[in-house]
């Protein structure tokens, strides 16, 4: 609809005017655009780079887009209150942009960021956007770009209002479990971002325990990629299914075509992060709640950046490591089980960094909810998930005291045990299966450790303590000058 010499948008009836607008044509902004062109919606897309809207204008549902040359354009083109989404890389790109539209929205006009933000950049932008009458949606994507083209998993964090104004057009594009839409409003403010921060942090967890049993295939068992894909391909449809179990075993028994080789071995043994993962862990720490696995995960992933370090200490710690066969003695039944019960609790550590969340900020999070929206779509889809919804639907405590919860991991945990202890003897690494198993035995064990911490810090630094013999606190040791 762009004029055709200058590019400027004119002449707009009423029934011409966009219900949406996207700003930011990559991957993950022209997939989306697609999937709600493709459901029907009309939509105004703006990008700095024309061939970007280029391809939109002449490609499929041409006739749904609105070519947009500049942001003023974009919001002339959309239908009032206009909603646009806003997907630029997180940072320093995004509130520069949320501050140009900012200036040029009227009144009710809602900007809406589905970039990976940092939650406390939502809540602060929302106050600062409402406080000039416009509305703001965080809304956290998961999916990656086949989930932005086919159906992603959506997380909205806001107003109520806001989110019944778009939530046709996002229960329309989203993934869906069972006939039902895998998008939903979280929560106020940042709810919606920290919860996808969340589903990336679990996502972390899940794939550095995915990565630790092929290793122990590979180095324990000896086991070619394509063999180890075959049991990955077995174990996808059974208990452990997933999305990530899936695309592991198709990676595996992938072949690269210059050489023929095992793909896997044909890549660098370093692993990126563009810092989600960190954030879990970090508001984690924040909130006092533990997240043990997905810490462990991101440790993993800057160690294997060091990999000059980690070639230059190769055996200087133990030089007998590796000359014991232990994880030999494992069965594939072991580490199907060892894996299932790193995933349970994985989980339950993610859904307990989310309820302190929620009490923290008020935002009355459900859990079951979340649940049920990462069923499909979103990178963590399992089959797990579906038990996990029904569970908190039942017993909203901690998910590891759930009944029915409880009793599974009375059946895995001894596989994992054997993992670890062998992985351990014979010097493969399994931090993140390590830090599950650690958890699970500190948390099920009513007398820990943590007494002799407390004293120790009363003779160091007189801090008291609790005696177990009379109430109150501030009680001090014999070593402390009265």
């Amino acid at each position: 609809m762009a004029h055709p010499e200058t590019g400027i948008v004119k002449d707009l009836t009423l029934s011409d005017l966009a219900d949406i607008g996207v700003l930011g044509l990559g991957v993950m902004g022209a997939n989306l655009a697609l999937n709600l062109a493709e459901n029907g919606f009309r939509v105004a897309a703006y990008d700095t780079e024309a061939d970007r809207r280029a391809s939109l204008a002449t490609g499929d549902f041409a006739d749904r887009f609105v070519d947009c040359a500049t942001p003023e354009e974009l919001l002339a083109a959309i239908r009032p209150p206009r909603p646009v989404i806003l997907l630029v890389p997180a940072g320093d790109a995004t509130e520069e942009v949320i501050a140009m539209l900012s200036a040029l929205a009227d009144a009710g006009d809602m900007l809406i960021d589905a970039g990976n933000s940092d939650f406390n950049d939502t809540r602060r932008r929302t106050a600062e956007i409402e406080a000039c009458g416009q509305r703001f949606l965080g809304l956290g994507v998961s999916g990656g770009a086949e989930g932005a083209r086919n159906g992603p998993a959506l997380m909205a964090g806001g107003t109520p209002e806001i989110w019944d104004r778009v939530a046709p057009m996002f229960t329309a594009i989203a993934a869906r479990y069972d006939d039902e839409p895998c998008a939903a409003w979280m929560g106020p403010d940042g709810a919606g971002h920290f919860v996808k921060t969340v589903h990336n942090g679990i996502e972390y967890a899940d794939m550095q325990m995915i990565a630790e049993i092929y290793g122990l295939m590979r180095d324990g068992l000896h086991m070619a990629p394509d063999q180890i894909a075959e049991d990955f391909d077995r174990w996808s449809s059974g208990p452990l299914s997933s999305y990530l179990v899936e695309i592991t075993a198709k990676v595996l028994a992938a072949r690269d075509a210059e050489t023929d080789a095992p793909m896997v071995e044909k890549i660098a043994d370093r692993a990126g992060q563009k810092g989600t993962g960190r954030w879990s862990a970090i508001e984690a720490q924040r909130l006092g709640a533990v997240a043990s696995t997905i810490e462990a995960a991101v440790a993993a992933r800057n160690l294997s950046a060091a990999q000059d370090l980690r070639t230059q200490l190769t055996n200087a710690s133990d030089p007998d490591r590796g000359t014991s066969s232990t994880v030999g003695e494992l069965m594939p039944s072991d580490l199907h089980d060892a894996l299932h019960a790193g995933k349970i609790i994985a989980y339950a550590q993610g859904f307990d960094v989310l309820e302190q969340a929620s009490r923290n900020y008020d935002w009355n999070l459900d859990r079951a909810q979340i649940a049920r929206v990462w069923r499909a779509g979103c990178i963590i889809r399992s089959a797990m998930l579906d038990d996990i919804a029904n569970t908190f639907d039942a017993a909203p405590g901690h998910l590891l005291a759930a009944p029915g919860v409880n009793q599974q991991l009375v059946q895995l945990v001894p596989a994992l045990r054997r993992t670890v202890a062998a992985a351990t003897l014979d010097g493969i690494a399994v931090p993140a299966l390590g830090a599950a198993l650690a958890y699970l035995d500190q948390l099920s064990r009513p007398r820990g450790t943590a007494n002799l911490l407390q004293g120790l810090r009363d003779f160091f630094g007189h801090h008291g303590f609790e005696r177990t013999d009379r109430p109150g606190t501030g009680f001090h040791g014999p070593w402390v000058e009265r």
